[in-house]
């Protein structure tokens, strides 16, 4: 059990540190929102709380220091700084260090992390000493959060799950924290406990009615409770603070139905056995009836708006879900739909109409619970994005530039495990900006463009497919400079003519860089080879578009998931093979007649436009006579059109992607197969690496 605790928490204190690093960058831009910095105290408070209470000793003890000096900022007792922001980037960095080293991943340096809590201690020093001071010379603090020097009284009431004490916390150690509040009223309720014969000696049955005064505000209660807070009930209601003057207190009907503990309509059965209050007080000649009517109709008014606002939909709830187990989820529905297609097949060629109505019920089952279950797996892309503000941050300041770095389509979902695969390319694309990108303060200004340089990062849906744009408005890419280095490499003959995008192109060759010295950020000819390979992998396209002293502009066609996609089905000769949909842009014919018009050479006219081919046929060295007519399905592949000659085209095919074994990893072309509908394997083709195959070939004819 208290393995499975400990797991939980290890997740907990990942999500966290992750909240933890976005908030301070937040933090970054404005030192003066107190709910960013009441959210970093937070997330430091549960870090030290939870691991004080699982065993991680030693990262509760650093977290504290941490969290002592956020406690100052926090009271408007320091100011944010960006001395403070360094050092709490690092102490982040440090405590997922120790949180790694639990697990046996990496080893620790201790020097790192005292020399951390001397730099906190440092700049907390002026302010301890301070408050210390009691002259009226000494120099007042500006307070960058509301006052909280008012008594204010506060009802809490504090219903803990009856699992609570298994999870190791401990409620008599919450109520003895809020005894250090202020003025506090505690009292139990006995009434859930059962008899000893059904008692169970783990659980907790007691819950909590605590009336407490104190200065300190709702923040602090709820920090009280911050690391139990999915394990309880916690009700915080203000009852009483300076704002109110009069002498009245609620009655006691009133308190009892506030805290839930007697309903309205039994307090109402019990009033009516006396006259109502209206009634004694027109009889009494205080007031007229017409103005007890309209207290009854305020009363009614405010009562009828309380039920509409009880009534509103409640808040979604979530549950924490293993990856795992959401990766078989995909897995047997991916099964599903291979079945249900074979069902399909089945059913048509009986022709029973039964049989048939039912097939098409299981495939419309199929289809929804396919899109809900790749859709679960959907997150925003927004979590990467604020990775790599802190990466942006750090090289800026390493390179002795100023750059800032905004983003849009953060809310777009994509798959997570296309997510976790971006993760590498998305880091080289932002370091090359960086480097090679934007200018040097001095440089820009020069040029007449603003000191601080802006990398651009969004997303956004374009069909089954993300397009992610990365945009700098740097110095741009030199195009003839590339032209020129690639011909030095005899990457390219010195007389062809290209486009800017075959130019362009060169950047992504292996060991291609036009750095003038090795940094540590780049000019080891490794990083963009590394771009492509992780594109391209993930079935996607890279397009690169850049205007010399203005910009560049990266743009990355990913596809939503990986598990599922809409393909093309083709056939040659009696084997299947499967192309992705998105690519396709139209498929042709060809005759006997265009191949003898073409003399030979690989092209067909398609309305006055020449399009180069290959013969999948004879790529795959498939046996048989070629058909009198064939077809050519025309794929875009780097901006490029290029048609894949094929005997017949079966039609659209919902393909369930399954990877290759490892003997088979290596080869060329093939990206993956599927499972049709009568139980045969069909090969899933990547027309980028066919079409790179057949240029090498024809580049290594030529010489």
């Amino acid at each position: 059990m208290m393995e499975q605790h400990v797991a939980a928490y290890r997740e907990e204190a990942i999500e966290l540190l992750a909240e933890l690093e976005t908030s301070l960058l937040d933090l970054e831009e404005t030192p003066d929102d107190h709910d960013l910095i009441s959210r970093v105290f937070r997330a430091m408070h549960t870090i030290k709380g939870s691991g004080a209470m699982f065993g991680f000793d030693t990262i509760a003890a650093f977290t504290h220091e941490v969290e002592t000096v956020f406690d100052l900022v926090r009271n408007g007792k320091m100011k944010v700084t960006k001395e403070l922001l360094n050092l709490t980037l690092q102490s982040r960095d440090h405590i997922s260090a120790l949180l790694d080293a639990s697990s046996g991943l990496g080893e620790i340096d201790g020097n790192a992390g005292d020399a951390i809590i001397a730099g906190l201690r440092t700049l907390a020093k002026p302010v301890e000493a301070a408050q210390d001071q009691t002259a009226p010379s000494a120099p007042p603090v500006e307070v960058v959060k509301p006052k909280e020097t008012e008594l204010q009284t506060w009802r809490i009431r504090f219903e803990p799950n009856r699992e609570l004490l298994l999870c190791g916390s401990n409620p008599l150690s919450l109520l003895n924290e809020l005894r250090d509040l202020g003025t506090c009223q505690i009292t139990a309720h006995f009434n859930n406990v059962p008899t000893l014969d059904t008692l169970v000696a783990e659980h907790c049955y007691l819950y909590w009615d605590i009336v407490l005064t104190t200065s300190r505000g709702e923040a602090a209660i709820k920090d009280v409770f911050i690391f139990v807070e999915d394990d309880c009930r916690i009700t915080i209601k203000l009852i009483d603070d300076a704002s109110k003057t009069d002498n009245e207190v609620s009655k006691l009907g009133q308190i009892l139905i506030e805290r839930g503990d007697l309903s309205a309509d039994k307090l109402q059965t019990v009033l009516e056995q006396q006259k109502p209050l209206g009634e004694l007080l027109v009889a009494g000649g205080m007031v007229t009836e017409e103005k007890v009517q309209s207290a009854l109709a305020e009363q009614q008014h405010v009562k009828n708006a309380r039920q509409e606002r009880m009534a509103a939909p409640e808040a979604a709830a979530s549950i924490r879900v293993p990856a795992e187990r959401l990766d078989q989820l995909v897995n047997l529905v991916g099964e599903m739909v291979t079945v249900q297609a074979r069902l399909t097949q089945v059913a048509g060629k009986m022709g029973e109409p039964d049989f048939v109505a039912i097939a098409e019920e299981v495939e419309r089952l199929t289809n929804e619970l396919r899109d809900t279950a790749l859709n679960i797996r959907m997150l925003p892309i927004g979590s990467t994005f604020s990775k790599f503000k802190r990466l942006v941050r750090d090289l800026s300041m390493e390179l002795g530039k100023e750059i800032e770095m905004d983003t849009f389509g953060a809310e777009t979902e994509i798959d997570k495990t296309v997510i976790e695969k971006l993760n590498d390319p998305l880091v080289h694309i932002i370091r090359n900006s960086i480097d090679h990108g934007i200018e040097k303060p001095d440089k820009r200004v020069a040029a007449g463009k603003p000191a601080t340089g802006t990398i651009r990062m969004g997303a956004e849906h374009a069909g089954d497919s993300v397009l992610i744009t990365i945009y700098d408005d740097g110095g741009g890419i030199n195009r003839d400079a590339i032209h020129k280095k690639a011909i030095e490499l005899g990457m390219v003959s010195p007389i062809a003519e290209l486009t800017d995008q075959e130019i362009y192109s060169y950047i992504f060759a292996p060991g291609f860089s036009m750095a003038a010295k090795v940094t540590s950020v780049s000019g080891r000819g490794v990083g963009m080879d590394v771009v492509k390979r992780g594109i391209e992998g993930l079935r996607g396209t890279i397009v690169v578009d850049s205007e010399l002293g203005v910009g560049t502009t990266i743009t990355l066609k990913i596809p939503l998931t990986l598990a599922i996609i809409e393909s093309l089905l083709v056939k040659i000769g009696d084997s299947h093979f499967v192309l992705p949909l998105a690519a396709i842009e139209e498929c042709v014919e060809l005759s006997r007649l265009d191949i003898v018009n073409s003399h030979g050479r690989n092209v067909a006219n398609v309305r006055g436009h020449l399009t180069p081919y290959i013969c999948l046929r004879d790529q795959f060295s498939v046996p048989g006579e070629r058909p009198e007519i064939e077809q050519i399905v025309i794929v875009a592949v780097h901006g490029s059109r290029i048609g894949f000659v094929v005997d017949f085209v079966v039609g659209e095919h919902q393909t369930v992607i399954k990877p290759l074994g490892a003997l088979y990893q290596d080869v060329k072309g093939i990206s993956g197969a599927t499972i049709l509908g009568d139980g045969s394997v069909a090969l899933i083709l990547s027309p980028v690496d066919l079409a790179k195959m057949a240029e090498t070939r024809e580049h290594e004819q030529v010489i």
